[in-house]
């Protein structure tokens, strides 16, 4: 977590030092006082990257040569993060320079709830990937360096199909394939067991109507469940010399949950939809507290009233309150200060024209 957090150049923002709380950081604004901004500082210390573009030059304030993000975590751990437009990126942990960006993101473990979450429906597999596989990495010491390992021999394999080779050279990497993307299913199959083992117990909290409702993991491990992943690639390996790449694996994997034997994307409001994502969210953040890094999250979630009413806002806030989170919301809503009144853990931070 982050106990102070120096902002310098970043968008509209010249200079701005907060101190956040441990619990709940309402940053209440009007639209384009800098409130995202804020979220996006964050954003860079955790991941090395903005979330808002993929170039970081359009992210520094206009008329200067660099931006900087400086924080101090709750394990007095200095992070700080500089890109200058002649030099570029330029990254500090715990003042050394960086050597990977997987040790930033053991540092500050950090989920995003953007204004446009509904990604999860309409961004396809890969997004519901990378998010069962964020948990992945900070609850199992021993995914990344499978993950890793499996990415070089697909594509490696890859190459040799391009390249034509002949079929005994690109079946050298077929065991290795396997092994890895069989070890990476049987992680995925268990995270997703506890994660859906607590969002079944957050949803219906946060989406009241769902109450009662059968939640059922649906998993497709990216080939076929009567097959091994060995026996597959040796099936498809004149389909895979055709189109040029390896088509099956756990690099095509995708999963949901469906509500009462239904496809949520079918069925849910824009709203609902975003209380689904918040609640895998939150069911994720309490996985990585269960586990032995004991790490608490960091989640960001961006214009909380976007497709929500107050009394589902208000539902929220009070769900955020009982976890172990550091959680930044931008709003608009100045009535959401009432709500945290009584909540001692919580800070309200007012932004206009990039400053509080």
């Amino acid at each position: 977590m982050l106990k102070q957090l120096t902002i310098t150049n970043l968008r509209n923002i010249t200079e701005l030092i907060i101190q956040p709380s441990s619990g709940i950081n309402l940053i209440l604004g009007d639209n384009g006082s800098g409130k995202t901004t804020i979220l996006e500082a964050v954003h860079l210390l955790s991941l090395g990257r903005s979330f808002r573009t993929r170039f970081l030059k359009n992210a520094v304030q206009f008329g200067h040569q660099k931006l900087q993000v400086i924080a101090r975590t709750t394990r007095d751990v200095p992070v700080g993060l500089q890109f200058d437009l002649t030099q570029g990126l330029q990254i500090r942990l715990n003042s050394q320079p960086l050597k990977r960006l997987s040790d930033l993101a053991s540092q500050l473990p950090l989920q995003l709830i953007p204004a446009n979450c509904h990604q999860f429906f309409e961004q396809g597999p890969r997004y519901r990937r990378q998010l069962l596989d964020w948990g992945l990495f900070h609850v199992e010491p021993s995914f990344n360096y499978q993950w890793q390992s499996y990415r070089k021999v697909v594509q490696q394999r890859n190459s040799a199909l391009r390249q034509h080779k002949k079929d005994q050279e690109i079946q050298l990497w077929d065991t290795h394939l396997a092994e890895y993307g069989e070890q990476i299913t049987r992680l995925r199959q268990q995270q997703l067991e506890l994660i859906l083992e607590k969002f079944s117990i957050i949803f219906p909290r946060l989406c009241p109507e769902f109450t009662g409702v059968d939640f059922a993991l649906q998993f497709k491990s990216g080939w076929s469940k009567e097959h091994s992943l060995i026996e597959v690639l040796n099936t498809n390996l004149e389909r895979d010399k055709k189109l040029g790449y390896t088509r099956s694996g756990s690099h095509a994997a995708d999963w949901s949950f469906n509500i009462n034997g239904a496809d949520p994307a079918e069925i849910f409001s824009r709203g609902q939809q975003k209380l689904f994502v918040l609640a895998l969210s939150m069911a994720q953040a309490e996985i990585t507290l269960d586990s032995a890094q004991h790490t608490r999250s960091i989640l960001l979630i961006d214009d909380i009233s976007s497709e929500l009413d107050q009394h589902h806002q208000q539902i929220i806030l009070n769900e955020l309150a009982k976890l172990p989170v550091q959680s930044f919301i931008s709003s608009t809503d100045y009535s959401l200060v009432k709500s945290l009144e009584s909540d001692k853990s919580a800070t309200v931070f007012h932004v206009k024209h990039g400053r509080k």
